[in-house]
């Protein structure tokens, strides 16, 4: 019926989940950190993200405020042990779509999953355009003033999550927690080897460079038009 993403930690209730929801006849797949859960959840193939609140490596809510300033826009069920009002109101105003309060009853779960699934489909995003740049968010492909550009996965990556903050200077810990999913910021050249390449594709002869230096602390792109 549906195809369900679930993040939980706590081995059990996730496999009583996942149990439940596989014999209502959804389809599910589980994660059992926050940097796998959002690593999966940037496929925009799901029909609905049940996430825990709290995470190892990442909070719940953190993963929905990463996935809704990203344009993901799956419908998400947020499943916590904080049952107070403030913690209900984080939920919904980090991304959640609903808040069910553990432990729970499997039935409520499915019904409040069905609700979600009936609320009409926004249209889905399927080309970002910042300046002469357009980025396809189906064939993942991007074009400059029609050019095409072929990108690798994480160039690809690396590319929309510039484009989705332009002119907000971006630091090499947002690219290594947010593009590569490290908990850590390694002594590493990494970020700048890949943007590097990247400025080689975008940058044709005689364009201005899209992605700048912000000496010290990371980069922002500029549209050129």
């Amino acid at each position: 019926m549906a195809k369900v993403l679930l993040i939980e930690d706590d081995r059990e209730t996730a496999e009583e989940v996942v149990a439940d929801l596989r014999g209502r006849g959804h389809e599910v797949q589980w994660a059992d950190t926050g940097p796998t859960g959002l690593d999966l959840a940037r496929d925009r193939s799901w029909d609905i993200l049940v996430t825990d609140r709290l995470l190892p490596g990442r909070d719940g809510l953190s993963v929905l405020q990463d996935l809704r300033s990203e344009g993901v826009r799956t419908p998400a069920l947020v499943l916590s042990a904080l049952s107070s009002v403030d913690e209900r109101i984080r939920g919904l105003r980090a991304g959640g779509d609903d808040y069910l309060v553990k432990p729970f009853a499997f039935a409520e779960l499915a019904a409040r999953i069905e609700a979600l699934l009936r609320r009409p489909a926004e249209p889905k995003e399927t080309l970002l355009r910042v300046g002469s740049l357009e980025l396809d968010l189906i064939s993942s492909t991007a074009k400059r003033g029609g050019r095409e550009i072929e990108l690798l996965p994480r160039e690809y990556r690396l590319l929309e999550y510039m484009m989705r903050r332009p002119g907000q200077t971006i630091t090499r810990a947002m690219l290594f927690q947010d593009v590569w999913n490290y908990n850590f910021v390694p002594k590493s050249n990494l970020v700048d080897v890949h943007i590097g390449r990247l400025r080689h594709k975008l940058d044709g002869p005689g364009e201005p460079s899209l992605i700048q230096n912000v000496r010290g602390v990371g980069f922002v792109f500029s549209p050129d038009a």
